[in-house]
């Protein structure tokens, strides 16, 4: 009796032992895991800013040059050189601010008042009517389209309201 037990208890310790090696190599791939997730986001964020950079020095080379700016004229009217300068440059400014929000260096509120202060522009608002048939070819579950929706949503309120206080106008979304 006394060998069969002493066979239960070998057999019980060699199964707890198993199970502990076993919960360690899980939880170090666990941790290897999340390293690897958080270095691919470090990553993702890495090449959203270089693409960002490459973005601005194109649309500064349309902006210096009206020949490569008609390049960038997919407007349903047509623009003057100068208005469609404003128009690259005003897709820098929301592009940019895009990107901060993207890569986590503002919050989704951030971008929600950076939006509606740069709404107050007359210019913007124009490229911003002239690039929606732009915006609708985005996929509709896209954060972008999800973005450029609640833009839409603010410059409606925006052009709605009838207080002086633009700064209040809109419901700051939740994060």
């Amino acid at each position: 009796m006394r060998a069969v037990a002493t066979a239960a208890m070998s057999l019980a310790t060699g199964a707890l032992a198993t199970l502990a090696a076993q919960r360690h190599a899980l939880d170090s791939l666990r941790v290897r895991i999340e390293y690897l997730e958080q270095q691919a986001q470090t990553q993702r964020d890495t090449n959203r800013a270089l693409q960002q950079r490459l973005h601005w020095e194109l649309l500064s080379k349309a902006m210096d040059d009206p020949e490569l700016a008609e390049v960038l004229d997919t407007y349903d009217e047509a623009v003057s050189p100068r208005k469609q300068r404003q128009f690259l440059f005003a897709n820098a400014l929301y592009t940019n601010a895009l990107c901060y929000y993207q890569i986590g260096n503002i919050s989704r509120e951030e971008f929600f008042g950076f939006v509606r202060g740069i709404l107050q522009n007359r210019i913007f608002r124009e490229y911003w009517y002239a690039t929606r048939p732009h915006r609708a070819t985005l996929i509709d579950t896209s954060e972008e389209a999800e973005l450029g929706r609640m833009v839409d949503d603010l410059l409606r309120q925006l052009e709605e309201t009838d207080i002086d206080e633009w700064w209040v106008v809109g419901e700051p979304p939740a994060e």
